[in-house]
């Protein structure tokens, strides 16, 4: 089968204007980004698609593939959908670009999701422990069937709860999307072409097209840390993990392993 992962990265952002080059540790955040995507072993061809040339110019500086896209898409999908009308591929993975912290094995997972055949679109959720999330509509909630199907997406707390709402067995009942996903070639298309729904519009989640449509989403679970840069508050957040983990793994190194 062949995959490709496509990292969508625009330059305007109201809250963090051109948040796709913003240095952490050294690096543009695009660059984080690619460089974990590359560390899945089921990547394929790993393409940024992105509507600014200053981008552009960053990917293919630290040896990235990069693709430009029309400025006026109104989602990410779309911009995948963008990158595949000028690329062959079987499977087109949905990295976002502003998730630096992405797993590699969350990217391997959604992968498998759609190539065993099972589901033409997936996603990935973690578990939710902090009871503020609940009620921030940034951090946007899952719910899936026994069957590993996605139920519902919200950014509000799901199921609604009658009674005081505590953490069993060290999570909620619902858990954290993570904005990660894989569709088939035929999936991609049919999303880009369906007129944006009633609940998409009223959650601002792309993902219920999909649901409204008729389309099952698989959905796997696998507990990491996922932290979207959209704010400054983010930013500072998120270098502050990079540089704990760069620390960690020089910690680790033999004395006079210079990589």
């Amino acid at each position: 089968m062949n995959i490709v992962t496509v990292i969508p990265a625009r330059y305007a952002s109201t809250r963090l204007p051109a948040k796709p080059l913003a240095d952490i540790c050294g690096k543009p955040m695009i660059q984080w980004v690619y460089e974990r995507a590359t560390r899945a072993s089921s990547h394929g061809r790993v393409i940024v698609a992105t509507d600014d040339d200053r981008i552009l110019k960053a990917v293919h500086k630290f040896g990235g593939e990069a693709i430009l896209t029309h400025t006026h898409l109104p989602s990410g999908t779309d911009r995948v959908a963008a990158v595949a009308e000028q690329v062959a591929g079987d499977l087109f993975v949905n990295v976002q670009g502003d998730e630096p912290l992405m797993n590699p094995e969350a990217i391997e997972s959604v992968i498998q999701l759609v190539s065993s055949g099972r589901f033409s679109m997936g996603t990935i959720m973690s578990p939710l422990r902090d009871e503020a999330d609940l009620d921030n509509p940034a951090v946007v909630k899952a719910l899936a069937d026994k069957a590993g199907r996605a139920i519902y997406f919200s950014r509000f707390p799901i199921p609604y709860s009658r009674g005081q709402r505590e953490a069993v067995h060290g999570s909620y009942v619902c858990r954290r999307h993570v904005g990660l996903y894989a569709y088939t070639r035929e999936t991609l298309f049919r999303l880009r072409d369906l007129k944006p729904s009633r609940i998409e519009q009223g959650e601002m989640l792309e993902q219920l097209r999909a649901l409204e449509d008729g389309i099952a989403i698989g959905i796997h679970e696998l507990d990491f840390l996922s932290v979207g840069v959209d704010t400054p508050d983010d930013l500072v957040r998120v270098r502050a993990l990079i540089t704990q983990e760069l620390a960690h793994q020089n910690a680790r190194k033999p004395i006079g392993d210079s990589e």
